[in-house]
């Protein structure tokens, strides 16, 4: 699609007409991604309730979507620059629709895991490809920092946005209704998205080299299941096995990109120290975001006693602190340094963290709304210009897959955020004493415990429900730390690996 160029006064930056509507396309595409990671989670009562599946099936249905997701961003994003980042969007956001149909109407635990899993395959073409047109909508540098950071504001807000949405349709709707929101959104996408948005391509891709994609799947797939296991249950064997199977991928994957004349992406890009440090910021502001909304999300629920949509609206100052983030971060990283912003992001989240380790069940919303809108404005802010760094480091034929490490880091993030953090909560929340006659299932979860105490006499349930809770509040609070200490250690870390390290002012030549 060809579009009229108007040429600036200085230089020859030049602008794409219709880029902000662009934008806004764009913009929906990672939200609904964004959210359908997290929105599963309240439906997950009703939709066990209707096809009865068992406690794997269950694991399996809420992990399968980010699991292949996760294995296909760097394939997904490398497939883009060959095909077109327009064209595979489109073939993407209908993809995704069309398949939310099956989920929303699936009859059997088997159905839905294939479901999610093909749902993820469809998002998975949708999240690089959003950010790797927008590096060709935006010639302008401080432009498209701006963009940028409204982009990453809807990836990092879509997380504390899902619970909401949640809430909202399974109080009207039964369970498949957090799917079939996805139908309305798609279809503007692809109606907007075909006349608005221009194709870009790498004009000398070179193949799309299979047993690359085959490694890059397995070898995410391995390392992010191994880790939520690991977390979950312990260093069983079958988890051990797929990490290691996944690590012996990724090591493959990497030694076979460094033979090919094109690879699906240059691992020679991590030799850069500034490369390197914003994929690793990336990684651990994420880790820091979703961490706290996962352990926030139960202590709102099943300590405070919120219902559910109620906890989703008291997460969303996180979002709010995002949003504001990403419209700055573009402009203070030039007022001041890249370091400076990104430091101080990851040392706002860590200190944030820090101040949840006083936390008690009868914690105030003013100590809980102010931590997450001070995490959310932090990872908005690191998020933003590491992004911005990873998508510009690369020429822009392979926006794509610079676009797809950036999208792999935040899914590494995520993965490791619950893994980590959640595991920490269940370590120490499970070494609780309840009364007699208390049930194995109440030490798996604390929502294992609510459900037990209902079964109770009266005066042991309250026991029940005092001892584990007040467990689960000493797990947070030490999770808490845990992260607070990861995350300023990140903040040091990323003034040492940015030094130097500038946003691109040179402007996107045609």
């Amino acid at each position: 699609m060809t579009h009229p160029l108007r040429t600036a006064e200085q230089g020859s930056t030049e602008q794409v007409p219709g880029r902000w509507i662009a934008l806004g396309v764009l913009v929906l595409a990672v939200l609904l991604v964004a959210v359908d990671a997290t929105v599963l989670g309240l439906a997950t009562p009703y939709l066990s309730e209707d096809l009865q599946p068992s406690g794997t099936q269950l694991l399996w249905i809420g992990d399968a979507y980010s699991f292949v997701i996760a294995g296909l961003l760097i394939s997904m994003g490398s497939l883009g620059d060959r095909i077109g980042r327009k064209r595979l969007l489109l073939i993407g956001a209908t993809a995704f629709g069309l398949v939310s149909v099956l989920n929303a109407y699936a009859q059997t635990p088997e159905m839905m895991i294939v479901a999610r899993a093909l749902l993820g395959v469809a998002g998975a073409t949708l999240m690089p490809s959003t950010l790797a047109l927008i590096r060709n909508l935006f010639h302008d540098p401080r432009e498209r920092s701006l963009a940028i950071g409204i982009w990453s504001a809807a990836a990092s807000a879509g997380m504390a946005v899902g619970p909401i949405v949640g809430g909202v349709l399974l109080e009207h709707f039964w369970w498949g209704s957090v799917f079939l929101i996805n139908l309305p959104v798609m279809a503007l996408l692809v109606i907007v998205g075909v006349k608005m948005l221009p194709e870009s391509r790498n004009p000398s891709p070179g193949p799309w080299d299979m047993p690359s994609v085959f490694l890059s799947l397995i070898g995410m797939v391995g390392v992010v299941y191994g880790v939520k296991e690991a977390a979950a249950e312990g260093f069983a064997w079958l988890t051990l096995a797929a990490g290691v199977l996944g690590a012996a991928a990724l090591y493959g994957f990497v030694r076979r990109q460094r033979t090919l004349p094109v690879p699906l992406v240059d691992v020679r890009l991590f030799r850069n120290r500034g490369f390197s440090g914003a994929v690793l910021a990336n990684v651990l502001t994420i880790l820091g975001l979703s961490g706290l909304l996962f352990f926030l999300s139960q202590y709102l629920q099943l300590v405070q006693d919120r219902r559910p949509i109620e906890a989703g609206i008291a997460e969303l100052p996180a979002a709010a602190g995002a949003v504001v983030a990403g419209l700055v971060a573009g402009a203070a990283a030039r007022r001041f340094s890249v370091r400076a912003v990104v430091s101080s992001g990851l040392a706002v989240i860590g200190l944030s963290l820090a101040a949840l380790t006083t936390i008690t069940q009868t914690t105030g919303y003013p100590l809980i709304g102010t931590t997450l809108l001070l995490v959310g404005f932090g990872a908005g802010l690191s998020f933003t210009i590491t992004s911005d760094i990873i998508l510009t480091a690369v020429p822009k034929e392979q926006a794509g897959a610079a676009s797809a490490v950036s999208e792999t880091a935040y899914e590494l993030g995520t993965a490791l955020g619950i893994a980590l953090l959640g595991s920490v909560v269940t370590n120490i929340y499970q070494d609780f004493t309840g009364p007699a006659g208390t049930p194995e299932a109440a030490h798996e979860s604390l929502a294992g415990a609510v459900v037990a105490a209902v079964h109770m006499p009266a005066e042991a349930a309250a026991a029940l429900l005092q001892a584990a809770r007040e467990s689960f509040v000493d797990g947070v609070a030490l999770a808490a730390g845990v992260g607070a200490v990861l995350l300023l250690l990140a903040s040091a870390v990323a003034w040492f690996l940015l030094r130097g390290q500038k946003l691109t002012n040179e402007p996107v030549q045609h």
